[in-house]
């Protein structure tokens, strides 16, 4: 008798379980910075969108963010995702035209997200503050769904300048957040706790996690951590592989 009641019981309690915890369901956020130009030095041609496919087939993201893209490599990396919304927007020059790479294709960064979340709203933009180089940094941002998502790549020249532009791009997820859950990921070329520190272009209701350099994961709290993992490149980019998983319940 006394077993039939604890069973009773426990159901009882399953019963009672907000309906948020079971609901809760996985966000993978992978960064990536691919290095595909052709112009800088730690490109190592097509190796590195074979090794990119590899990793999004093992770390399987719902958010995948890449710096240092050719326009050419988003729907090869799409489908290696699957089925996803994507954004792509080119580093500018200084007359508002597009940076190239080597192969004439627009230079710059996109965002992809799963469709199941994704939304049909892209913006993107330039940074006030730029440092004195040819390359004028911008950002770009998927909104409207489930997950808002935003990727960039900052000033490699100049700290301050790469921190302004952090402040600026969490202002805009700050007011994306008023709205869903966001992500904001990307090469900051910032460190935590470096000079600048990374982490004072923070916002309040956020976290953020790294991978111990300069590519970083900023998340609302709604999105709540779960784990960080570093995928080897294998000598195909300068970076590694930047996966945080996320849980988000609602």
């Amino acid at each position: 008798m006394k077993r039939i009641a604890v069973v009773v019981v426990l159901g009882v309690v399953a019963a009672l379980m907000p309906a948020s915890a079971a609901a809760a369901t996985q966000v993978k956020v992978l960064q990536l910075n691919i290095c595909h130009s052709g112009l800088a030095g730690c490109f190592t041609g097509d190796r590195v969108m074979a090794r990119a496919k590899e990793v999004i087939g093992e770390a399987k993201p719902q958010v995948l963010s890449v710096n240092e893209a050719c326009s050419g490599d988003v729907e090869p990396l799409r489908q290696a995702m699957g089925a996803a919304k994507t954004r792509f927007v080119a580093a500018q020059r200084s007359d508002g035209s597009p940076v190239k790479c080597e192969n004439g294709q627009d230079y710059g960064n996109a965002i992809l997200v799963a469709e199941a979340l994704a939304g049909t709203t892209g913006a993107s933009g330039r940074y006030s503050a730029q440092d004195s180089g040819n390359e004028k940094r911008v950002w770009a941002c998927l909104s409207g769904g489930k997950v808002t998502a935003c990727t960039t790549h900052l000033s490699a020249k100049d700290g301050t300048t790469a921190l302004a532009q952090c402040e600026e791009l969490m202002g805009h997820a700050a007011d994306y957040a008023k709205q869903a859950p966001t992500v904001v990921s990307g090469d900051m070329n910032l460190k935590y706790r470096g000079s600048p520190n990374v982490q004072d272009c923070n916002r309040t209701g956020f976290y953020r996690k790294g991978d111990g350099d300069l590519q970083h994961v900023f998340a609302t709290t709604s999105l709540g951590f779960v784990s960080g993992t570093k995928f080897d490149m294998k000598g195909t980019t300068d970076h590694p592989g930047w996966l945080v998983t996320t849980s988000l319940s609602r």
